[in-house]
């Protein structure tokens, strides 16, 4: 492509409202333009890498066996009723009507509908395996649409779906998945860990996510320092290290006025935090529920709603905690009117400290046999080094951006939807499903924050816009312009992915503006011409050289050849 007359623009200065590295140089690229909060067109730029990215996807899709097809976003939201997904997705479904005042979505995911494709073929035991996938548009009302790409209201998705008799098959269905997914992130070259995750709104056994190892990220990713342990922060077990043999002294009240956080009452007590209990007042399904943790650790929402079967989990108002005796700032388990859940943790402490439910004062010395409680669960999210559950190694963070998952679904859908079959007995039996998902915007996000320097996005080959830019310094040398239209029409002759720069631009902005869009190779074209030479720079290394006229197109392909093996 010739830039000249070409629909082609770049930013100078850093966008004003986007928060990411990726957010920014997409938009500065002119690769995406934001149209609203979470809302984003993708421009020719854009839209030449992000169908390399479908074409990667939908190549190991089509290598696994997977057949696509492709789903309406409009869909009637009858479908997620008879699946409860009305109520579990809530405010972040797009909910509207038509003419006739019939309840329609915007499909924020897809289950129900392959589900509903399945049913029109599969009878008998004879009609599966078979996996169904597309790339497709999905939308969610997210509360809070930020970092680009990463967190958008519309966005593309791959989601697969594979049917088959039982659990085995499930298995089977689910590794062949993996691997696919595997050799898409490899090729793509994205540094990924696959860890542990919560099954969220999609429901079922089993999930895994890959987590795009960044600096930035919505995600938390645990990973332990000795053995291949990595899991979400949402779902990662926390093993204490408490082992508190110490004799149990006797229980008292002290004065702690003024002190109404944990960290102010352990401070002006001359405490470690680590031997204190905080009470978390909530609103769980309009109940208040008092969750009592360590100190210095924080409440894991995720694990509360599986533990309490609940969509989300609210801070109490002033009404619902008027319903027990609680003193907020003040509230201890001894001698509570409400119900309690305690974090595992407090079954090994001893000699803790803890409200005691009037004001200004606070319990030292308090103990397991001084309260009762209704439950005791894991309800805390894992600290850096916290102990590996897997082998006893130290944990440690990185961010993450989700770029895919995984989903044993079971029979979920299918039980509810009807999709069975009769198998050599004539028996009927439920069809069990598995989900696939892969969000393609989010891998470009990823790519980008991966993969960039000082001067713009550094892409990989397979997929940069353009795999190579000329760049012509002078556009009134005719001998200039001669040798870059040869060199032009050599390179797509080889089919190689040619940008040629002939606008009348500054050289310096010609050169800021191809390291800005992460072309992996730039041949210049100067006054070396001459002499029957050309510049040569590879972008990730940032290496130059001058190579002849007359063997550059050679060194390209070959280049290029060897770098998407």
């Amino acid at each position: 492509m010739k830039l000249s007359n070409s629909y082609f623009f770049t930013l100078r200065e850093d966008a004003k409202d986007e928060e990411s590295r990726s957010g920014n140089l997409l938009v500065r690229s002119g690769m995406i333009k934001k149209v609203g909060a979470g809302i984003y067109m993708y421009l020719p730029m854009g839209l030449r890498t992000l169908d390399k990215i479908r074409n990667i996807v939908k190549e190991e899709m089509d290598k696994a066996g997977a057949q696509e097809l492709l789903m309406p976003s409009l869909i009637p939201s009858e479908y997620y009723e008879k699946c409860g997904r009305v109520e579990a997705f809530g405010a972040d479904m797009f909910n509207l009507h038509d003419r006739y005042n019939k309840d329609l979505v915007l499909g924020p995911t897809h289950e129900e509908l392959f589900t509903i494709a399945a049913k029109a073929m599969v009878k008998s035991y004879k009609d599966l395996h078979f996996t169904l996938y597309q790339q497709a548009d999905k939308f969610r009302d997210e509360p809070r649409p930020r970092y680009g790409l990463i967190r958008v209201r519309e966005f593309i998705m791959k989601d697969a779906y594979s049917f088959d008799r039982d659990e085995k098959g499930l298995d089977e269905s689910y590794q062949i998945m993996k691997k696919a997914y595997n050799k898409i992130y490899d090729r793509l070259g994205i540094r990924y860990k696959i860890v542990k995750a919560s099954c969220g709104a999609m429901g079922g056994s089993l999930s895994e996510e890959y987590q795009a190892l960044t600096d930035i990220g919505e995600d938390t990713v645990v990973l332990c320092d000795k053995c291949g342990y990595a899991s979400n922060i949402e779902v990662s077990e926390c093993i204490s290290k408490v082992d508190d043999k110490e004799k149990e002294n006797k229980l008292e009240m002290v004065a702690t006025p003024h002190q109404e956080t944990i960290e102010d009452v352990c401070k002006y007590l001359k405490l470690d935090v680590k031997k204190s209990i905080k009470a978390l007042l909530m609103n769980i399904n309009d109940e208040l529920v008092i969750f009592f943790v360590r100190g210095d650790r924080e409440l894991n929402e995720s694990k509360v709603c599986k533990l309490l079967g609940c969509k989300e989990v609210n801070f109490a108002n002033d009404e619902l905690i008027a319903t027990s005796n609680a003193v907020p700032g003040y509230t201890g388990p001894i001698g509570l009117k409400a119900k309690i859940i305690i974090d595992n943790e407090i079954l090994k402490m001893k000699n803790f400290c803890c409200g005691s439910n009037k004001e200004g004062c606070h319990y030292i010395n308090a103990n397991l046999k001084d309260f009762k409680y209704d439950m005791v669960a894991d309800i805390v999210n894992v600290k850096e080094d916290d102990v590996c559950p897997n082998c006893g190694g130290n944990i440690y963070f990185r961010k993450g951006i989700e770029v895919g998952n995984l989903f044993k679904l079971g029979t979920k859908y299918s039980s509810k939807l009807g999709l069975t079959y009769l198998d050599e007995n004539n028996q009927e039996q439920v069809v069990v499903m598995g989900c696939y998902g892969i969000g393609l915007g989010r891998i470009l996000a990823s790519i980008v924050e991966q993969y960039n320097d000082e001067n713009g996005m550094v892409l990989p080959m397979n997929v940069a816009p353009y795999q190579v830019a000329i760049v012509q310094i002078d556009m009134k040398d005719e001998e200039q312009t001669k040798i870059a239209n040869e060199i032009y029409e050599e390179l797509l002759n080889n089919k190689i992915e040619v940008l040629y720069d002939d606008r009348d631009e500054r050289p310096g902005v010609k050169f800021k503006d191809m390291d800005l869009i992460g072309i992996p190779l730039r041949i210049t074209i100067g006054k070396k011409v001459h002499d029957d030479l050309v510049e040569f720079k590879i972008r990730k290394t940032n290496e130059q050289k001058d190579i002849g006229i007359k063997t550059i197109v050679n060194t390209i392909v070959d280049y290029v050849k060897d770098d998407l093996k």
